[in-house]
């Protein structure tokens, strides 16, 4: 029961400090880089939740999918912004393939318009099939994979960038760089033009 809690409270704080060091920093200086100090940020979650800085670290080391870095007592979120920062990230040029997990309707208009930033600054994709599943199953039980030819689009100027092991950020891709992933769409539930479009 008290472990139960403890990963409430954790998932709690992450998505408030997601909120802070992605898209509305409030009272918190940030710099062009996207950090805060760690201690300033501490003071600010602690007007909510009853914590301390050891949590906040295990927050970021537990993370699966790595959403924040802490370097000499600042922490920043990595990937993920709506408001302008410069996170500098090291460029993939090896990569062939990409997967992007999206609902049916999703999919349905990326192939047809290709994929789109939103109210991100980025485009975020996985290095995996499983990956893109498990980000897929978030917003749906069935999800599209989308497979993106990175290597097509790395020739044609398209640049794609390493957040962590999990998550590869880059600008928009053409609908001519994406279809759906063969061996996904043939082993899952899917509506009939999703079938059409595999053919």
């Amino acid at each position: 029961m008290r472990e139960r809690m403890e990963q409430d409270l954790k998932v709690r704080v992450s998505k408030y400090m997601s909120y802070l060091l992605r898209h509305n920093p409030e009272n918190l200086k940030m710099d062009r880089h996207g950090f805060v100090d760690l201690d300033e940020l501490l003071q600010k979650l602690e007007e909510r939740f009853q914590i301390d800085k050891e949590l906040i670290s295990e927050i970021v080391e537990e993370s699966e999918r790595r959403r924040f870095e802490i370097v000499e007592n600042k922490i920043r979120a990595l990937y993920g912004h709506t408001i302008p920062v410069k996170v500098e990230l090291e460029e993939d040029k090896v990569t062939r393939v990409f997967y992007h997990g999206t609902t049916p309707d999703a999919a349905s208009k990326i192939l047809k318009v290709g994929l789109k930033p939103m109210k991100r600054r980025w485009v975020h994709l996985s290095p995996t099939v499983e990956t893109a599943t498990e980000v897929g199953m978030r917003r749906t039980r069935n999800p599209v994979i989308l497979e993106i030819d990175a290597e097509a689009a790395r020739k044609d100027g398209l640049r794609f960038y390493k957040a962590t092991e999990k998550v590869y950020i880059c600008d928009a891709i053409l609908s001519s760089y994406i279809r759906i992933t063969p061996q996904r769409a043939s082993k899952t539930k899917q509506p009939k033009w999703l079938a059409h479009a595999c053919t």
